[in-house]
């Protein structure tokens, strides 16, 4: 047999927040209505698109064009509170990552955009928002039936608000990933015209479209490939890479093999076992919590998909990090084992927190932040995970559970061409749209956008000058970064 690698890591102390005192937690805030989706309007298409052109009296679409940083704006000291949410050993991995790049710095701040969001203009019409839609924030899955398609895939920070803020949102990341990837001058501004333009003219068609339609589209990966058909090939290499990322190659990159049998990897902080780690409470009380978190899991989930699941046996808990803001929250991975070693499953379970978006637009009416994040992405998704679902644990928090690397894949946003940009950038306003139409009224919101370019081109402004408010946040943060270890250096 060979000699166990982890065997002497019992000396090896990673504090965990089940082994710690509970973090600060982001938590809704109190007092406030509930933030929900506005209730079914049955007039006619023709009403309802006269009802969104009324509203640009009360908000013209040219307000939406200006950006104006407002009294008391602190972003460093909102991060220093954001950090305080977060397991404080990881706090210094999140820096390092937000440090890469402005737009990895606004990748890891939407708590500091939800803030800015809310001293802008706001139109009326409401739909289920994302809450983080950024361009990396789009990519490749699986459906149950195996094929491959594009849609939104990050929800952490979802909850039912005004449609333009994931759209500011979305055309302001065009710009700063633009000027990141030194795309010439203009080509940011010219993506996020062209990515509010395919959501202006998407919402437009789907507002005659029968809702069933609406919620069943979705956009397969071929259709991708095709549009953004630059000569780096970069989203048909993208394609192919999801089409390889299935539970097996998930095991492969996060296992090792010792005895004929497959292990978690230990690679901290960023991956490990639990069992491989001291922690300020017994095995037992460990193997406790976990089953706690597994049996909330199974409770959360259809009849069907619970008896699938008990099907499985757990093998191994770990930790794992990952992304960039989500950085010093609990993730855990699950490696469970179906019909012997070579049906490999690997869940992931992940810790959900307030959204960054209600302290501005109310509390989630849901009890759970995990089960507010689960229905918030079955709500924008056309199709979702089939082991979404949902926990929470008195003193470790609320989670999620879902697949991990199962036939998912992104686009590198910050290794494209103008070419490919440009067409990505149109790709993700277009599938916002369908998103936000699976909730919201598309009539009204296409009647307010109208037929014309004046949103396009007032948004368009909105994401210039909010990228270079975001270049000097960013700034800022990595002068208060060296003078930190300058700091550490005199001590």
């Amino acid at each position: 047999m060979e000699d166990d690698p982890s065997a002497d890591l019992g000396a090896a102390k990673v504090p965990l927040v089940s082994a710690e005192r509970q973090q600060h937690v982001r938590r809704a805030p109190r007092g406030k209505r509930p933030s929900l989706l506005a209730r079914g309007d049955f007039r006619s298409v023709d009403e309802r698109m006269a009802a969104g052109r009324a509203l640009r009296k009360r908000c013209p679409r040219s307000s939406h064009a200006t950006w104006k940083p407002f009294r008391g704006r602190e972003p460093l000291e909102q991060l220093r509170r954001s950090d305080a949410t977060r397991l404080p050993w990881l706090v210094p991995v999140r820096h390092e990552r937000m440090a890469e790049s402005s737009f990895a710095f606004l990748r890891g701040t939407p708590f500091v955009m939800a803030r800015d969001l809310a001293h802008t203009p706001v139109s009326g019409p409401r739909s289920q928002l994302c809450g983080d839609a950024h361009l990396a924030n789009f990519g490749l899955f699986g459906t149950p039936e195996r094929r491959l398609i594009f849609d939104l895939n990050d929800f952490d920070e979802t909850l039912p608000g005004p449609f333009e803020w994931d759209v500011k949102r979305l055309a302001a990341s065009c710009v700063v990933a633009a000027r990141q990837n030194e795309l010439g001058r203009g080509c940011g501004r010219k993506a996020a015209r062209r990515a509010v333009k395919a959501y202006r003219e998407m919402m437009r068609e789907l507002s005659h479209d029968g809702l069933l339609a609406v919620w069943s589209r979705a956009v397969d990966a071929k259709q991708l490939v095709r549009d953004c058909h630059g000569p780096d090939r970069i989203a048909a290499e993208a394609v192919e890479k999801a089409r390889r990322h299935t539970s097996a190659h998930a095991v492969e990159k996060l296992t090792v093999e010792r005895g004929g049998r497959r292990h978690l990897a230990y690679q901290p902080p960023l991956l490990f076992p639990l069992g491989s780690v001291k922690m300020g409470i017994s095995s037992a009380e460990l193997r406790r919590r976990m089953r706690r978190l597994a049996a909330g899991y199974l409770a959360s989930l259809d009849g069907a998909m619970r008896d699938l699941c008990l099907r499985y046996q757990q093998r191994e808990w770990g930790f794992k990090v990952v992304g960039v803001g989500s950085v010093g929250l609990q993730a855990y991975v699950v490696l469970c084992e179906g019909n012997g070693g070579d049906d490999p499953l690997v869940l992931q379970v992940k810790e959900a927190q307030a959204s960054v978006l209600e302290p501005y637009l109310g509390p989630s009416g849901f009890r759970s932040a995990g089960e507010r994040v689960v229905v918030g992405q079955r709500r924008m998704q056309s199709f979702s995970d089939m082991f979404l679902g949902w926990t929470e644990v008195e003193g470790m928090g609320a989670f999620y559970v879902r697949q991990l690397r199962d036939m998912k894949g992104a686009l590198d946003v910050e290794k494209m061409e103008a070419d490919v940009f440009l067409d990505y950038a149109e790709s993700c306003g277009a599938t916002l749209a369908r998103a936000h139409a699976r909730t919201g009224d598309a009539a009204v919101i296409a009647g307010y956008l109208g037929s014309g370019t004046c949103f396009d081109e007032a948004l368009a402004d909105f994401a210039c000058a909010y990228a270079d408010q975001v270049d000097e946040d960013y700034a800022r943060f990595i002068e208060a970064q060296v003078r930190e270890a300058d700091a550490g250096l005199l001590h």
